[in-house]
Parts: structure tokens; C-alpha cells; sequence
């Protein structure tokens, strides 16, 4: 338990069942409204124009050299997220952000069912990044994707950010189709989603949550904790090794 829930903290009022799910009932009507928002706005992003991408842009692999086209795994979509990457880092100075969001990721047959291929595109090594990817765990397709290869694959976007983007393969030719940054990775997540149903939600500065509701204090990071990502810890727990033998150490 962290120094926030030791706390005193306040709590919301409290009322009888029929007060407490006549709120309820109002506040149903706007999440019902934000969904059915949020279907308008899926529906306009399946209509945005697409974009043609070259299907040949080197990538590596666990096995060495393959293309973008390659990493469609023979399905007519890709989802790729771009990891942020710190070449010649050790494990603990890798990006909390990134870290958290891809270990959100796991089953990935239900994608598959839908024609989908998802997979991570490193921005850096390889052979170290697939190290990380071991020790954190992942099963998902894993590659790196080289500095040029980069500048093709976000022409006009910042290389080095975390990047989710969407893309339809029309036999050998490859399109994009959607992309986003920064807050829009929220979709690999689920554990912010869960916290935003409980009454203290994220604990972000940036909630608009009632006085006396817990914020992380300022200068503590969200995703980081006794210097190195929050999800790492586990892994050492149970006793694996986060040897990214990069020769920086």
C-alpha cells in the first residue's frame, strides 16, 4: 500500500440504495451518450483515406532481415507500436510508458480471428530489445525497426516517440490507414480503464477529483517506482534475469 492510501482520505456521502441508483441512473445516461460518441468517432476512423507505405522497408526480426510486408504474418492488417528505445541502457532506465502499455498486451487470438496481426516495433537493437522483451515476459511479435527505416515508416512524426499505427495490406501493397501518440496508446490499456471505475480513479494530478481525493504527490512518476518501470518488478521478483548484455553496464 502506497503513502497516499495510508492517508485519511475523503469519501464520497453516504445515502440510501434508491438515492444512491437514482445517481446512478443520471450518470448512465452520459456514459451511454460518451459510448455511442465513441462509435461515431470509430466509424469516421474507418472511413479516414489511407496512405500508401512502402511494403519492402527493412525491418529485423528474430531471425534477421524481413520487410514490413513480412510482418503482416500473412493477414490483411497490422497493428504496430513503435517502443520508445534507450540504445546501451540497462533495464531500469527503459521507458516506463511503453513498458506499462505493452505489458497490457497478451492474448492476441481474438485479433487474429478479425484478420489482425499485431506486433512491436522497436526503435532501437535489436538484440538487446528482444533481451528486454524476454525478461518482461512478451510473446508478441517482436522487431526493430532501423533509423532509416524509421524515417519512412513515421515520415512527418517524431522518431523516438511512442507511435500505434494501423495498416491494411492489399496483396503486396501496403497502406496506412490510421495513427496516433501520447495519450491515444491508452487503447492497449485496461488498468486505467478499471481504476477509472473506482471512486479514487488514476490518482493523476490532472483528475478533476473532489477535495480531499489522493493525487500522486508532485514529482512522483506515474509509472515508475524505487527507480525502474513499476511492472518490471515482478519479473525480478520471480527471478528473472534483466541482463540486456548491452556492454554499457
Amino acid at each position: 500500500m502506497n503513502d497516499i492510501m495510508r492517508n485519511k482520505l475523503g469519501a464520497p456521502k453516504i445515502v440510501d440504495r434508491s438515492t444512491f441508483q437514482a445517481e446512478l441512473d443520471a450518470l448512465r445516461v452520459r456514459e451511454k451518450a460518451h459510448m455511442r460518441e465513441g462509435d461515431a468517432i470509430a466509424a469516421a476512423r474507418r472511413r479516414l483515406p489511407m496512405v500508401a507505405v512502402d511494403g519492402a522497408t527493412p525491418l529485423i526480426g528474430e531471425h534477421g532481415a524481413v520487410t514490413l510486408l513480412d510482418a503482416f504474418e500473412g493477414r490483411r492488417m497490422l497493428i504496430a507500436y513503435y517502443f520508445m528505445w534507450h540504445a546501451g541502457r540497462p533495464a531500469p532506465e527503459q521507458c516506463e510508458g511503453c513498458t506499462f502499455y505493452t505489458s497490457q498486451v497478451r492474448e492476441l487470438c481474438f485479433i487474429h480471428s478479425r484478420d489482425v496481426t499485431y506486433a512491436t516495433f522497436c526503435q532501437g537493437p535489436h538484440e538487446e530489445s528482444a533481451r528486454y522483451r524476454d525478461f518482461m515476459g512478451w510473446e508478441m511479435p517482436w522487431y526493430s525497426a532501423p533509423r532509416d527505416s524509421l524515417g519512412t515508416l513515421l515520415v512527418g512524426r517524431r522518431v523516438g516517440m511512442m507511435h500505434i499505427v494501423s495498416y491494411l495490406r492489399q496483396g503486396s501493397n501496403v497502406f496506412e490507414t490510421y495513427w496516433t501518440t501520447r495519450r491515444g496508446v491508452e487503447a492497449m490499456d485496461n488498468s486505467y480503464r478499471l481504476l477509472d471505475l473506482t471512486v479514487y480513479g488514476r490518482q493523476e494530478r490532472w483528475e478533476n477529483s473532489p477535495p480531499g481525493w489522493p493525487q500522486r504527490p508532485k514529482g512522483q512518476h506515474n509509472y515508475r517506482t524505487d527507480g525502474r518501470p513499476i511492472v518490471q518488478w515482478p519479473r525480478l521478483k520471480a527471478g528473472y534475469s534483466d541482463d540486456l548484455a548491452t556492454g554499457g553496464r
